[in-house]
């Protein structure tokens, strides 16, 4: 009875055991593993690793990493890939969006040692999201003494076309002019559309002469800070010569290689451009087929943030709080 008691017992424990080595694994949904992380997939949908995207863009003059502001995953991936491709090539020159161009003489005394991260982030008007988003890019910079260029149009510059269109430039002292691209509202296929489409597709029917008016100037001052930071690509690469450029923006400026893509081909048609453009997964987290993705551009797939307001109410009182709050521009 012993012996078939302990033959029983071993019997039951391998079977235990085999159920252990052949049960199936917990559902591993394809796509990011966490929120911070970004899963980069090439035109042919083909899951691209981080050593591998960076020696595709060693040689390229102009990378240019889209982003959703704010989103840690896109944040890992550009300090990620900034270091990357630096150990590549350690001529390297970063340009962020966040970074009015009017604001570069504080960046650069914070990067030769003259201003405290407070004081620059004061004096330069960082961005809100600064030390989150784009602290480690710029300590980065700073470490291996590369070059910082900020990159934007003024703020109030940008506001007043806004207001009153294109004609405002002209009403600028010469030296601040000259600061600005000589074309600041260049043409740019399928790109007025798709922003209308953004701006103006709400359902509500076609705006009034005067919302229409507002939107045209709104465009221009996108049109605007495209072609200035294309400008201060290229201004960069002047001053520096041989050097890659890894710029940092929003992607609606840079997605279908429209807006400041589109500005820098036109303005150099020779420059090897790169584009990372983000791609934020369904709730589900299921991947999206890759489509509009030119061979040699990359795209970087996210977690989709949380719903902000489930109150219709609420949201628009918040979206009405943040315009009480914004300042009004000094314009000419």
């Amino acid at each position: 009875m012993r012996s078939l008691s302990s033959t029983v017992v071993t019997l039951l424990l391998a079977g235990l055991l085999q159920a252990c080595a052949t049960a199936p694994s917990p559902d591993v949904r394809p796509g990011p593993g966490t929120f911070f992380d970004a899963q980069v997939r090439d035109h042919n949908g083909r899951v691209v690793d981080l050593e591998t995207l960076a020696d595709a863009l060693a040689d390229a003059d102009v990378i240019v990493v889209g982003e959703f502001h704010g989103h840690q995953g896109a944040h890992l991936l550009q300090a990620r890939l900034q270091a990357a491709l630096h150990h590549r090539n350690p001529d390297q020159v970063l340009a962020l969006e966040a970074f009015n161009l009017d604001h570069q003489a504080p960046l650069e005394r914070y990067l030769a040692g003259g201003l405290g991260e407070e004081e620059m982030m004061e004096d330069a008007r960082a961005w809100d999201n600064y030390q989150a988003a784009y602290r480690p890019l710029v300590e980065y910079a700073r470490r291996h003494d590369l070059p910082v260029v900020a990159s934007n149009a003024p703020a109030d510059v940008v506001r007043c076309v806004g207001r009153q269109g294109a004609d405002y430039l002209a009403q600028l002292p010469q030296q601040q002019r000259r600061r600005l691209p000589e074309q600041p509202f260049p043409e740019v296929a399928g790109y007025r559309q798709r922003f209308m489409e953004t701006m103006g597709g709400n359902g509500h029917g076609q705006p009034s002469a005067e919302g229409q008016r507002r939107l045209e100037n709104t465009y221009l001052a996108q049109l605007l800070r495209d072609s200035t930071m294309a400008d201060r690509i290229l201004r960069a690469r002047q001053s520096n010569p041989g050097h890659q450029v890894l710029m940092i923006t929003g992607t609606f400026h840079s997605e279908n290689r429209q807006g400041l893509v589109a500005v820098l081909e036109q303005r150099a048609p020779g420059l090897a451009i790169r584009v990372l453009t983000p791609n934020m997964l369904p709730p589900d987290l299921a991947t999206d087929p890759v489509t509009d993705i030119v061979v040699g551009d990359y795209r970087y797939d996210l977690w989709p943030v949380p719903i902000p307001y489930r109150n219709e109410d609420r949201e628009r009182a918040a979206m009405m709080e943040r315009f009480r709050q914004a300042p009004a521009p000094h314009c000419r």
